[in-house]
């Protein structure tokens, strides 16, 4: 007798053949990939859930809590925005010279084009020391007095001269439309399902009856949904990608605001450098006088180029800090160490990464977050989950370490999106921790990024508004942050993908 195992037209089979049959001729199936539209859940295609739970009650609290602090500022002419030319900035407790741990203390008052006070505040300032003789920056904490003033204050803890730069990144006028914009819809980012199977290619466009396919994780009620094609199921989509649509939330007026030459101006130009003597009893080392976190740096800042899959990229101390670890990152951010294989043709980067130490006994895993997640190329849907279920498979203990980062793919989508992902990964850390306390977990907060690229969708605003709520949403959690908006704000680099040294070279 023979026994056949023979495949459906969604998969390629196998024929086992015992040695006393005469060999049959195995068709080959073609791969043909079926592209359709995919997107966010709106609420227009949502689910019908069950009535709200105490989630629901957190997601519109943490949300309502940012909507407060937001500035109401509609303009119908760009002149009326802050302006970084005519707003001042001067230090309020001048000295000669300032010793080691001292406070530099600067008050900035925001003027419009037309050297009119502003009355409100809300505007995005950054804010950092540097000193080119050291090679040494560090950033500074910013209070917003809500009245068209802000109070910036530095800790001093290197000795020399030193240079202060505060930069108006977004003028309140910008802030309330990105934020207005963000929460509307989904319409900036337009996605592609790819469905595998045998039959035909077909694009369509969303702007359609037809029937969807939905996505649905129930329990955490995160979803999207694709288009359905005809004569394929829902299970063969496969792949996704995504683009930018020409598409904007955003008025004439509100998208010069945040045009490349409005953004990132300097409000300190004449300010004069400050000389700091080594006057103190004992060396300042960043965070000692301040409950933020600083960051001491050297100044310069390459973006970060494409590794090839072949070298081996480790920072300094890795070796060490890792001797005997399991490592599971999940996220948006590259890891440069790891074994190449590529079962996967359609994808690249985005794959599950492995890199193994065998001498150390280092084991490093990584997993991208599944939807939303932004990428031109093509990625696999099947390999991942959402974060919080990828949590769930992890058994612990004290010898794993997990590195979480969400963030900069979020960014184009409605706030809520974010928040609810953000709930269910502490969920899952909770539950993480209550069978394996001993697991280390580090969460990996969103770095500054280029100031040229798609501001309504990708602004360090909609970063800095989600940094603040994942420190809120894991307040009392043992888990540990890494600050990186502080860190390449103090270094100064504004790419999406910073080099090693803004990681290694910190104090």
């Amino acid at each position: 007798k023979s026994i056949s195992i023979v495949s459906d037209r969604s998969c390629r089979g196998l024929m086992m053949i015992p040695s006393y049959v005469k060999p049959q001729k195995i068709e080959q199936i073609p791969k043909i990939n079926l592209l359709q539209l995919c997107n966010c859940e709106s609420h227009n295609t949502a689910p019908e859930w069950p009535d709200l739970t105490e989630a629901d009650d957190e997601i519109e609290e943490l949300f309502n809590k940012i909507d407060k602090q937001m500035p109401q500022a509609i303009i119908d002419d760009i002149e009326e925005a802050t302006s970084a030319e005519e707003s001042t900035a001067v230090i309020i407790n001048p000295k000669t010279e300032y010793c080691a741990g001292d406070q530099l203390q600067i008050k900035v008052t925001a003027y419009d084009s037309t050297g009119t006070r502003k009355s409100y505040g809300g505007d995005y300032l950054r804010a950092r020391i540097y000193s080119p003789a050291t090679n040494s920056s560090a950033s500074g904490s910013i209070m917003d007095k809500k009245d068209g003033t802000y109070l910036v204050t530095f800790t001093l803890f290197w000795e020399g001269s030193v240079r202060v730069s505060i930069l108006l990144m977004h003028p309140s006028e910008a802030i309330s439309a990105l934020w207005r914009g963000r929460n509307e819809g989904f319409a900036n980012i337009k996605y592609t399902g790819n469905f595998t199977s045998a039959t035909e290619y077909v694009n369509t466009d969303l702007d359609t009856d037809e029937e969807l396919c939905r996505y649905v994780d129930k329990r955490d009620r995160e979803a999207f949904y694709c288009i359905k094609p005809r004569h394929y199921p829902c299970e063969a989509l496969t792949h996704m990608n995504s683009v930018n649509r020409d598409h904007s939330y955003l008025t004439e007026v509100e998208q010069q605001l945040i045009n490349r030459s409005n953004i990132g101006l300097e409000i300190s130009k004449d300010l004069k450098p400050v000389t700091k003597k080594n006057g103190a009893d004992k060396e300042v080392w960043p965070g000692l006088l301040s409950s933020d976190p600083k960051w001491i740096f050297p100044l310069q800042c390459v973006e970060s180029p494409t590794l090839p899959h072949d070298k081996i990229h480790q920072k300094r101390q890795t070796e060490s800090v890792l001797k005997g670890e399991k490592v599971v990152p999940y996220g948006g951010f590259h890891v440069v160490d790891y074994f190449n294989h590529t079962e996967d043709e359609m994808q690249s980067w985005q794959k599950t990464l492995l890199a193994i130490n065998l001498e150390k006994f280092i084991y490093i895993q990584w997993k991208k977050h599944t939807f939303p997640f932004v990428s031109k190329t093509f990625y696999s849907i099947k390999e991942d989950a959402y974060m919080a279920r990828q949590i769930d498979q992890v058994g612990g203990g004290e010898n794993t370490i997990i590195v979480l980062t969400l963030g900069q793919h979020f960014r184009p989508f409605p706030l809520r999106v974010f928040i609810r992902s953000a709930i269910n990964v502490r969920k899952a850390v909770e539950r993480l921790l209550i069978r394996s306390p001993r697991t280390k977990v580090i969460i990996k907060e969103e770095n500054a990024r280029d100031m040229d690229i798609d501001m309504e969708r990708f602004s360090d605003f909609h970063g800095y508004v989600q940094y603040l709520l994942l420190r809120d949403i894991f307040h009392g959690l043992d888990v540990g942050f890494v600050d990186v908006l502080d860190m390449t704000i103090a270094y100064a680099c504004d790419v999406i993908h910073p080099p090693q040294e803004v990681f290694g070279e910190h104090r």
